[in-house]
Order: C-alpha cells, then structure tokens, then sequence
C-alpha cells in the first residue's frame, strides 16, 4: 500500500471501476462475443470469463491508466485463450460487428485485423449518411466511451430517449452496412451551369463568390424543381452527411436555396438543355430580324436627340454596347413585365430582389455544356456597398459583361460605391469634391481617363431615365414589331442580339474598343 493511501481508498477507487464496468462495457462485451462466438450460450460464458478477469484483476489492486484499453485487453486475451481451446479457425469467425467500434486498443490480435479494417470502412461509411441526431449518439457512446447519462446530459435528454436513439441508430446502422450504397451520377461525373447575375452584388460579393463552387452548381440542379433532403442529397452527391447539412444551410440562408421542412429546392430559374435548344431554334428564326430593328431604334433616336446624347468621351462606337442591351431590357420591361403592367413603374424605379449583405439581385442558371452554339452570355451587375462612407446619394451606376465563346470580352471590375459616387461626381463637373484614392483606382481600372491632363469618364453618360423612345411614329411601329417577334420565342436572350449586331457589322469591337464597354451612369 502506498503512502497516504487507506485501505478504504483502494476499495472506493476498485467499486467504482467496477460499477463503471458494469454499467458501460458489459453489454459492448457482451456482442463482442456474441460475433466471435454466434451461439448465445457460448456467448455468455465467454462474457461472465471476460468479467470474472476484469473484477479479479481490480480486486488485485490494479488501477489501469487506459481503463478502456486494458478491459478490451483481457477480452482479447481471454478470447484467444477460448478460440484455441474450441479449435476456431480464422475463416470461420464472423465479421465485426458494430458494436466493436468500442475497442480503442493499437495493437488489435492477428485474427481480427483485416476483417476489422474492412467493416470499419463500412461503419465509417454509415456514419458519413446517419443523421445527426443519430450520429452523435453513435460517436459519443461507441467512439469517445461515453456513459448514457453523460450523454442525456449533454443533449438535454431524457436518458429513456438516449437509449432508444441508440437502439434505433444501432439497427439503421446495421441495415446500411450490409446494403449497396448507390451514388447518383453527379458523385462521379458533376454537371456545369452558366450563371447570369442581374443586380447588385452582397457585400461579401455574394452571390458571385458562391455560384462558381462545382458542389453548389449540381446541388442546384439536383434540387431544381425537385425538393430533396439533406440525406437524399448527400447520397445523390456522394457528401458525407454532416459536410451536407452544413452546407446547404450556407446556400439557404444567402437565399439561394428555399426549404420547406426538411426538403431543399433552388431559388431561382435554371434554363435545361431541353429548354435552350427549343429557344435556340426559335431565336434562330427572329434574330435577325429583332436585331436589325434595335439597331434602327438606336440611331434614329440618336439622330433626334444629338444635342442631349453625351458620347463625347467615348464615342459613339463604344455607346453601342451599353445602348443595345438597354434598349432590349427596356422593351421586355415595358411590354412583358407584371410589374409594370400592374403599376405602371418607370425604368428608374426596376429593383432586383433585396439579398443578404447588402445585395440587390437576381440570378438565372443555364446548364452546361449544350450541343448547339451559345450566344455571348450577357449579365448585368451594379456596385457593391462598402462600409468606408455612409451613402448619401441614390447613385445609379450599371455595367453590362459580354463572356463569348472566346473569351474576347473581358468581364469587368466589379466596382464598389465610392467608386460609383466618385464617377457621379466626375460626370457633373465636381471634381473638386472627389476623393483623390477612388480617382487613382478609377483611373487604373480605366472607368476614369486622362486626356489633356484633365479627369474624364470613360463610361456611357445617361442624361436622364427616360426610356430610349421618342414621338417619332417609325420608333413606335419598330418597337410594336419587335414584341411581336419575341412573343414567338419562349427564351430570348440579349446575347442573341449583340451576336447578330456584331456579324452585322454594326457593333465592332476592335483596337479601339475600349475595357469598359457596357458601364452607364444617369447624371
């Protein structure tokens, strides 16, 4: 006996080992057995020899340092001692089952070790697809050799409904593990989506920091139209669970996905291959046509209002890349928008749907790749708030991007509100009240330039936000033709138009094109 320890000390520390033993391993020993022995009555002689060791051994005095360890010790040993005495060969012992995920000991006996190994990869695979209501009684109990009232504890529950999770979780386990699990095709061979952004970034440039994910583009499609859980989907997928569940809550709460209960569906329009061809045989059909009478509006209206229009900085030539898809937009709004059709809304007053962080957007998908020729994908994004400066002014600045098939068009520098603010200024001759930082960033992103040693724009300057329309009785005729012929398409994209005027001759982009294409501001 050491010094300073008692008699009663000895005894205190051996009852509670021993109550331990009783109350958190005799029923893991017990199937311990029951697989190595598959026959019950063996089973319980093998259990009360494994006991009768491990009481005799604290008895002793033995105070281990692992006790988890040293139990599965002298059940292995007492195990051995019994497989020699019944002449069991290793091919005859049944594979492992869960209840072994108990065992903690490094150095497990030669018999077990590759059947061990291989139910393992199969239990780890069923814990990756148990819920988590499950899966951390599971863990908690088996793998981290937690008592049941530690664990009630822990989860606030009743010790009654601790026990009866993990009975249920037991059987679901069991039943997975001798199952063929099954991944969907996009595990193994994941689908593309183009995406077109119309609005104003979060923040955190969300969702443009987001969409490009591989993982969220086929969670988008999975789910489009098609309500899934999490389960199905990390099934569908080939995800782990836990990483499943935590990322399609991300996707919920910056609103790219919706749930109802339990079940996930994408919140927005995704176009299918199906759908792009069917439009692209219809715009095929009226594209030209369409295109030439936008390009007619434009210059006539420019023809009328030659005194009002400020392209001096840019040019005409340049204008045209914002004034087609604007011209286009307006149309669509005008005449095919529920919106303006109920409230008679300006141009000026088209908001995207208010978003996390900020944002003001909206997104549409288009799986990818398609058997067909893409047109040039054409979104529409404004700035982007920023903590730096309260804001002060309703600034409206928007920027078209053209992503071709080549990659000739270089998609722009998503710009912050100062930016904005600071182009605003510059276009109303208020320099003077610029932040000399957002003119030298203005500058080397090029939506600012120096010519004559003087500050100009180097963007389309709107005078104001009526549409792009006159009393002219030719204008009118052209737009009524072109509603017309868009009501024989069910998908017409902008990128259709800008194609046509590009093949046309009409818009060019050369040498003398300049980066910020497709950028307007309203003075």
């Amino acid at each position: 006996m050491k010094g300073g320890e008692t008699m009663s000390d000895n005894t205190s520390i051996r009852d509670k080992l021993v109550q331990d033993f009783v109350d958190n391993y005799m029923e893991k020993i017990f199937y311990f057995c029951l697989k190595k022995t598959n026959n019950r009555l063996d089973t319980e002689d093998l259990t009360q020899d494994i006991a009768l060791n491990v009481i005799d051994g604290l008895n002793k005095g033995t105070v281990p340092e692992n006790y988890s360890a040293w139990i599965w010790q002298i059940a292995r040993n007492v195990y051995s001692k019994w497989a020699i005495k019944k002449r069991i060969k290793r091919e005859n012992i049944n594979s492992i089952d869960i209840y072994d995920i108990d065992i903690v000991d490094n150095t497990p006996n030669v018999i077990d070790e590759m059947i061990y190994d291989e139910q393992l990869a199969l239990l780890r695979r069923e814990l990756a697809f148990i819920k988590s209501e499950y899966r951390n009684i599971i863990v908690a109990y088996y793998l981290e050799n937690k008592s049941i009232k530690d664990i009630a504890r822990s989860l606030n529950l009743s010790v009654d409904a601790i026990h009866q999770r993990l009975h249920r979780a037991k059987n679901v386990l069991k039943e997975g593990m001798s199952m063929t699990r099954t991944f969907g095709k996009r595990s193994y061979n994941p689908e593309l989506v183009r995406f077109v952004l119309n609005g104003r970034c979060g923040k955190k440039g969300q969702p443009i920091s987001i969409i490009s994910h591989l993982l969220y583009s086929n969670i988008f499609l999975e789910v489009y139209e098609n309500p899934q859980t999490a389960e199905q989907l990390a099934l569908e997928l080939g995800i782990a669970l836990p990483y499943m569940e935590d990322e399609l809550e991300f996707l919920y709460r910056e609103e790219l996905l919706k749930k109802d209960g339990n079940k996930y569906e994408t919140n927005f329009k995704i176009f299918s291959k199906e759908d792009q061809y069917k439009s692209y045989l219809n715009n095929k059909k009226v594209t030209r046509e369409i295109t030439k009478k936008l390009c007619e509006i434009i210059d006539l209206y420019v023809s009328e209002n030659k005194q009002t229009l400020n392209f001096k900085y840019i040019g005409y030539e340049n204008a045209k890349w914002a004034l087609l898809p604007y011209l286009y937009d307006q149309i669509l709004f005008i005449n095919f928008s529920s919106d303006y059709q109920k409230n008679k809304v300006s141009y000026k007053d088209v908001t995207r749907t208010i978003r996390p962080d900020d944002g003001c957007w909206d997104l549409y998908g288009y799986e990818y790749p398609v058997d067909f020729e893409l047109p040039t994908l054409i979104g529409k994004e404004g700035y982007h708030y920023t903590d730096e400066k309260e804001i002060m002014l309703d600034v409206h600045f928007s920027q078209f991007y053209f992503v071709s098939k080549n990659n000739i068009f270089k998609k722009p520098q998503e710009i912050n509100y100062m930016h904005a603010y600071t182009l605003w200024l510059v276009c109303n001759d208020r320099l003077e009240e610029c932040d000399e930082r957002y003119i030298d960033e203005l500058l080397k992103i090029q939506y600012l330039k120096k010519e004559d040693e003087e500050i100009r724009p180097n963007i389309l300057i709107l005078e104001n936000y009526k549409p792009l329309y006159s009393s002219n009785e030719k204008i009118k005729e052209l737009e009524r033709e072109i509603v017309e012929l868009i009501k024989q398409t069910k998908l017409f994209e902008r990128g259709y138009v800008v194609d046509q005027a590009l093949e046309d001759g009409w818009l060019k982009y050369d040498k003398t094109t300049i980066n910020t294409i497709g950028a307007y501001i309203y003075k």
